[in-house]
């Protein structure tokens, strides 16, 4: 669950870890009994426990739609990851994957560990998504087709310009978002803004933008062949190549290319508040604000931080079950998106060629939060008062663990 420094550093943690925790036992108990939706969930826990956690809220309907939903683009994604897959092969099952949906004799044996079962299993999903009312099947189906075609796209094309990584992004993510807003349509919870497409958009590209700045490391050093999404326009003013910027020698360039895509990401955080705002229900809201947060908290811990290009750089584990406990109303995102700007802008130097387009935009972040006028509403997740109380409550339960213990051992 956490070493006992950073609970001694963070015993806020304690509490919503132990929660978290309980609420995971309990998802991983309520697994449906048919095989194939046991299956599609159990599946779910392995391949994103936060993720499964928050679908867990949602209401059954909606809930079975969203699960099948994310394993079929899991399973698209799984095949477009696997760079050991020849591209003559990869490209017809992209383009033709909405159509495997409807096979529940079809599988393919690609990925490794849990995505590999997914694939080799794969007539399980499909016999999940025959059971969905039709109007999410034909919104799944498209989406599916639309990501399956795109993703074939940039198999063949590398991410020159901007407007290349933002149509990338489109195809992998913010078809995502499209497809989620018209599950919630058809689940009737929901009725959508007039620009519910643009915005929908904008809430995929915030999150697929953090996971390629995040997971730098990880796709450049794929194997057999390196995954490279940064687009060369930002990364051609630091390198000669993308895979340069991991060398020690080159850190100070790298990091200011880190800080020129962080800064890329930001500009859709305004369309992302806007579409949150306008949700109506408490289950869907928190499906959708819960990894928006973790988002903007991920990109304060990425910015200015050379370690993006040495290892993994993640929300510590306490901070995203806080995120999970007390994420209930937009007074909640409003403030977490205003503390991590402010964390994020004090790591900002004044020599980073981009300092002044980053604090531009930080700063219109923070004056969209703090015109809401609920600031004060809510307990943020990064200034707790209160810590050195909390240091000696879990000091004495570990002290009371280790006096239980020691009879024990003896």
């Amino acid at each position: 669950m956490g070493s006992l420094g950073t609970f001694l550093r963070y015993p806020d943690d304690v509490y919503p870890l132990l929660k978290m925790k309980r609420a995971i036992e309990k998802a991983e108990k309520q697994i449906p009994p048919e095989p194939h939706w046991g299956f599609c969930y159990s599946m779910l826990h392995k391949v994103s426990r936060s993720f499964s956690l928050v679908i867990q809220q949602l209401g059954t309907d909606l809930r079975n739609a969203v699960c099948v939903f994310y394993l079929v683009l899991r399973a698209l994604d799984t095949v477009e990851d696997d760079t050991s897959i020849p591209t003559d092969e990869k490209l017809p099952i992209l383009i033709a994957f909405h159509r495997h949906i409807y096979d529940t004799d079809w599988h393919y044996s690609c990925g490794t560990k849990e995505y590999k079962v997914l694939m080799d299993q794969f007539h399980h999903v499909a016999a999940a998504f025959l059971e969905l009312e039709k109007g999410y099947q034909e919104a799944i189906e498209e989406i599916t087709k639309r990501m399956g075609a795109g993703m074939a796209k940039f198999i063949c094309q590398d991410v020159e310009t901007v407007d290349d990584y933002d149509e990338y992004c489109h195809y992998v993510a913010g078809l995502v978002g499209l497809g989620l807003s018209k599950l919630f349509l058809a689940s009737g919870s929901e009725v959508l803004l007039p620009d519910w497409e643009h915005i929908s958009n904008s809430m995929g590209l915030f999150l697929q933008k953090t996971n390629i700045i995040r997971d730098y490391l990880e796709d450049i050093n794929e194997i057999p062949k390196s995954r490279m999404f940064w687009p060369r326009k930002i990364w051609g003013k630091y390198a000669d190549k993308l895979e340069d910027l991991k060398y020690e020698e080159n850190s100070t360039k790298a990091v200011h290319c880190l800080n020129e895509m962080v800064t890329n990401a930001l500009t859709h955080i305004e369309d992302c508040l806007k579409y949150m705002a306008a949700l109506r229900d408490p289950s869907i809201f928190r499906f959708c604000a819960i990894p928006q947060i973790m988002a903007i908290g991920t990109l304060a811990l990425c910015y200015n931080n050379v370690q993006v290009f040495r290892g993994v750089v993640k929300l510590r584990r306490g901070l995203t079950a806080k995120v999970i406990d007390r994420t209930k109303t937009m007074a909640d995102v409003y403030g977490a998106f205003h503390d991590f700007s402010c964390m994020l802008k004090t790591k900002v130097d004044k020599n980073d060629p981009n300092a002044s387009m980053t604090l531009n935009r930080l700063e219109a972040v923070q004056k969209v939060c703090r015109d809401t006028g609920v600031l004060h509403k809510r307990k943020s997740y990064i200034n707790d008062k209160g810590q050195s109380y909390n240091v000696y409550i879990v000091m004495l339960v570990i002290l009371l663990a280790i006096v239980f213990a020691y009879p024990r051992a003896n």
